[in-house]
């Protein structure tokens, strides 16, 4: 292949001069479009499968293909915040149709059971473009000084150090190198009984219950079992193989992970044993640099007022374009950092009651659990040890062999 040739979904030879040529389900769209007739089923899908695999960029071995999710952030975030900063009213309407674009985006994807890297782009993209915002047009202004900017840049490099650690292994369980014959397959115990909750229950004995709660795939059947040293597992029909307690099948990664918290779409893998204190970590610090970043610019922008008071009453926001795209760009951080703030309160109480995030849901589900905080966190009452040894625990994590660890212990 030279370097504008590719290998399409079909397994045929094409080439990037081609991409606009020879999409029959395209052509036959446009034709039933100006004739007003009506699509055919899939129609829509074959189209954008086509056009997703022809989005490549040439390279040396032929043409790489590039995930159309990748796309959007880097185009449509700095229009839309350019655009934002022309006038208030624009800036108020493009502020509340963003989240509410991305909210739904996300729970089309999660209805789905769909994996993308949207989100991940999405953050990561952010990131950079604020940083650049923020040393283009606040910086200059000669109201922050040279410590200040080393604090930000030193605290974002931590926070993104942080990220590449939560992005590793979050605990996979290793599946077997070679399945056995499917006639032999089948839970270590005949007599033990069937359940895809996550939470030990009893069903009747070799049914697979087909439901899909956080991660859990359908048609997952989960078997207990009882080792003679007395730790709890269960079995995993997918995986085919015997997981600890804690443990949960995502149906996003395809594998059965160890303490499985969930599936997060902002760094696009799960949140398990070995990576939920990076997680942590990095929200963390996200949440200590934005807020500095934030506080910074609002004292630039808005001289003499307190930056949560300049952040609703700012009346030289506008008179400058420099200062409409800061203010603008303050704002988008702070819609952004309270919704990471709130995600993390609820990871830091639910550390604290030593559930995670999928034992919560599976309670609420089972009405198993007891509401606290206002329902902010959902106490099972089946690991919690006491704030400290909770936190304890928590800290102590990835550091012990798995199967030594306090929790499976029944």
């Amino acid at each position: 292949l030279c370097c504008c040739e590719y290998v399409d979904r079909r397994g045929e030879r094409n080439h990037l001069a081609a991409c606009c040529c020879g999409c029959e389900d395209l052509d036959e769209g446009c034709e039933r479009w100006l004739t007003c007739r009506s699509l055919p089923p899939g129609a829509l899908g074959r189209i954008a499968d086509t056009v997703a695999d022809r989005v490549r960029v040439p390279w040396f071995a032929g043409a790489v293909k590039i995930n159309v999710s990748l796309v959007p952030p880097l185009v449509l975030l700095p229009v839309l915040l350019h655009v934002a900063a022309l006038h208030f009213l624009l800036g108020l309407l493009i502020l509340t149709s963003l989240p509410a674009g991305v909210l739904w985006y996300y729970y089309l994807t999660h209805r789905r059971k769909e994996r993308t890297l949207l989100f991940l782009s999405l953050g990561l993209f952010s990131l950079g473009y604020m940083y650049y915002v923020f040393l283009r047009e606040v910086v200059p202004r000669g109201h922050v000084g040279y410590a200040q900017v080393v604090a930000l840049t030193c605290g974002l490099i931590l926070m993104l150090a942080a990220l590449s650690r939560a992005k590793t292994d979050p605990g996979y369980l290793p599946t077997p190198a070679s399945n056995e014959k499917s006639s032999h397959q089948g839970p270590p115990n005949k007599s033990v009984r069937g359940s895809s909750d996550g939470l030990h229950g009893v069903t009747p004995s070799g049914a697979a219950v087909g439901r899909a709660v956080n991660g859990e795939a359908k048609g997952y059947s989960r078997v207990s079992a009882e080792e003679p040293e007395g730790v709890k597992k269960d079995w995993c029909a997918k995986c085919q193989l015997v997981r600890p307690a804690r443990a949960g099948h995502c149906r996003l990664c395809g594998r059965c992970v160890r303490r499985l918290d969930h599936h997060c779409v902002w760094i696009n893998s799960c949140v398990g044993e070995q990576n939920h204190q990076a997680f942590i970590l990095a929200l963390s610090f996200f949440m200590l640099t934005s807020v500095y970043g934030i506080t910074l610019t609002l004292h630039t922008v808005c001289r003499g007022r307190t930056p949560f008071v300049a952040l609703f009453y700012c009346p030289g926001a506008y008179s400058d374009y420099s200062s409409a795209l800061s203010f603008t760009c303050v704002w988008y951080c702070a819609i952004v950092t309270a919704g990471m703030g709130y995600i993390l309160l609820i990871q830091l109480l639910n550390i604290s009651y030593n559930v995670t995030e999928r034992e919560a849901r599976l309670a609420l589900r089972d009405n198993t659990g007891r509401r606290l905080l206002g329902g902010l966190v959902i106490d099972t009452g089946q690991y919690n040890r006491g704030f400290l040894c909770n936190w304890g625990h928590f800290l102590s994590l990835g550091s012990s062999p798995p199967q030594r660890s306090a929790e499976d212990i029944v």
